[in-house]
């Protein structure tokens, strides 16, 4: 069985390999709170990932080594995720006596009645979840499958940077962990709140909507900040490297704003309420009480306020180091204007204290 979970023992660092860049983070933590003791991102070359899997195992590991040297960390061992769309997750009920050895013996003769993939290609990995609600002698168990290639392949990307993998998990977990940081920062905390946290990466916008704190939709589908960057590349004769720093560090001509960006914020909207419509389309909500805009394409001014509009919903920006320290290490200004697209490298960095 391989780690698809991972059993803690010391501090990870959480990576977040997306389909443009790379991004490193490192929590400490005394008593209750956190502290982001180094952080860094690095872009990745053009189809070094494609829809969240690697296709330049190379090139990844090349870029994983920089991050590493950039962030100036010490820590070896890292946290890195698979897309939901890569994993089969099952609720199963087992014996509550059996212990974990015995249970990984059970899940092994039974698995192929739950994973329609050949065994011998699929890391296996369970969590038990509690007691079952529908028998007090028997268990929830989480069972989660990937294909064996998904993880090999982050493995085999941080160990030419000389890094460890400690822990393989689902991205859609990781984004769970880090919104119990964010959720403080809504009004109606510790009701029983539904909120949707829409991911907007640079080729692929997740939808992953929590109910009382836990994942109970997940949906990708393929539009990001990628297409923003690509239309001032055409319209103003830049590299695509030339129309990324333009995007961040502005600097474009007059009409920038009113024929390029307008029309991206509105096409993110309309991701956003298409995105939402479909939720409610497959599940029993019919509304959600909060919006979290995450990803890179989050911080673009006036975003917030239109989905708002639209939405008709509470809407903010996503940022889970609001109430942490941060390290002499790190450049604060920096972390707060990335901030929302670290949402899963802090997930994932927060396995260190499980």
């Amino acid at each position: 069985m391989f780690g698809l979970f991972g059993k803690k023992s010391s501090a990870v660092l959480g990576a977040d390999i997306s389909s443009s860049s790379v991004k490193l983070l490192e929590l400490s933590k005394q008593g209750d709170r956190y502290k982001v003791e180094s952080y860094a991102v690095e872009p990745l070359p053009a189809n070094a990932v494609v829809e969240k899997n690697i296709t330049d195992v190379e090139a990844v590991g090349e870029v994983l080594k920089r991050v590493a040297s950039k962030s100036r960390t010490s820590v070896k061992q890292v946290a890195v995720a698979v897309s939901g769309s890569a994993v089969i997750t099952k609720l199963i009920q087992m014996d509550g006596g059996l212990n974990e050895f015995e249970m990984e013996d059970q899940i092994t003769l039974e698995a192929d009645q739950y994973i329609p993939y050949p065994l011998d290609e699929v890391a296996i990995d369970f969590e038990v979840q509690g007691p079952s609600e529908t028998n007090p002698d028997q268990v929830d168990v989480l069972l989660a499958a990937c294909r064996k290639e998904n993880v090999d392949i982050r493995e085999d990307a941080l160990e030419i940077a000389s890094l460890t993998t400690k822990i393989v998990d689902v991205e859609a977990y990781a984004l769970e962990r880090a919104f119990a940081l964010i959720e403080s920062q809504l009004d109606s905390q510790g009701e029983e709140l539904v909120v949707a946290i829409v991911d907007v990466g640079a080729t692929m916008t997740t939808l992953s909507v929590l109910a009382e704190g836990k994942t109970v939709y997940t949906r990708e589908q393929i539009f990001g900040g990628k297409q923003l960057t690509e239309e001032i590349q055409r319209r103003y004769g830049l590299s695509l490297e030339e129309a990324g720093l333009a995007k961040k560090q502005g600097g474009l001509p007059d009409d920038y704003e009113s024929e390029v960006l307008t029309p991206f914020r509105e096409a993110v909207v309309q991701q956003v309420a298409r995105a939402l419509q479909f939720f409610f389309g497959a599940s029993q909500y019919n509304a959600v009480d909060y919006v979290v805009l995450a990803g890179g394409t989050a911080s673009i001014q006036g975003l917030t306020e239109m989905v708002e509009e639209k939405t008709g919903t509470p809407t903010l920006v996503a940022n889970p180091f609001a109430d942490m320290a941060v390290g002499s290490r790190v450049n604060a200004s920096a972390l707060s204007n990335d901030a929302p697209s670290l949402m899963i490298a802090c997930g994932l960095a927060m396995r260190s204290f499980d």
